[in-house]
């Protein structure tokens, strides 16, 4: 994303949105309804500063009201925003670069602050002719899961606009926006890089379409 080039340039403490069951990734857009007040709290404040905000998934523990935090999410920044008549927010979230969760600091605001840290995911800000290209069988494997997880659960796809995505969008939209169960989803946000979540979706993929055996392949250039 524009102005966001190296770790040093995203800010060291940052709030965080627990949600489980939704992640994002860099590049990523997660649109979000808001409507608690300490949530609606949270976006008029980032609002008037870098607008970013950490999405995370919880882990087992701490308390009801307060459950552990996973150990890594993604910060993304406000890209859109609209307010409801009847005090909703409605906004987009676009993924910048993941982060390790450490420090929860201890604060007054009625949202959860923590520090993060990048170092581990500098590569999540490369350009895309920066990364490592992915093999045409691997392209071939991974579109022939994914018409087989599709077809299972009667769902359809754009061929063609599929096949004109950049990779990555495409895996990390994905990634996102089939039904993958909570720990799943981490495991693809955890990935380490573009290749690893595209193997490891591949394999998620497979996992679920093994009874299905339709396997006629469309090609992803």
């Amino acid at each position: 994303m524009p102005g966001y080039r190296r770790i040093v340039d995203l800010p060291q403490v940052i709030p965080v949105f627990p949600l489980d069951g939704a992640v994002l990734l860099p590049g990523g857009e997660l649109p979000l309804q808001i409507f608690e007040p300490r949530y609606l709290n949270m976006v008029d404040d980032v609002m008037a500063g870098d607008r970013i905000i950490g999405m995370i998934q919880t882990r087992t523990g701490g308390e009801k009201s307060r459950p552990l935090l996973a150990d890594v999410g993604c910060a993304g920044r406000i890209t859109s925003y609209a307010e409801t008549s009847d005090g909703r927010y409605l906004i987009t979230l676009t993924g910048v670069c993941r982060f390790e969760a450490g420090e929860e600091l201890a604060i007054r605001t009625p949202y959860r602050q923590i520090r993060a840290s990048y170092d581990r995911y500098e590569d999540d800000l490369a350009t895309d002719s920066e990364r490592a290209p992915v093999e045409e069988a691997a392209r071939s494997r991974f579109a022939r899961a994914l018409k087989a997880y599709l077809n299972r659960r009667e769902l359809d796809i754009d061929w063609e606009t599929a096949s004109a995505a950049p990779l990555d969008a495409l895996v990390n939209s994905l990634s996102m926006g089939l039904p993958f169960d909570p720990v799943e989803k981490q495991a693809l946000l955890e990935a380490p890089d573009l290749a690893g979540r595209f193997d490891a979706l591949t394999t998620l993929l497979e996992i679920d379409a093994l009874e299905d055996g339709d396997d006629e392949g469309h090609s992803l250039q």
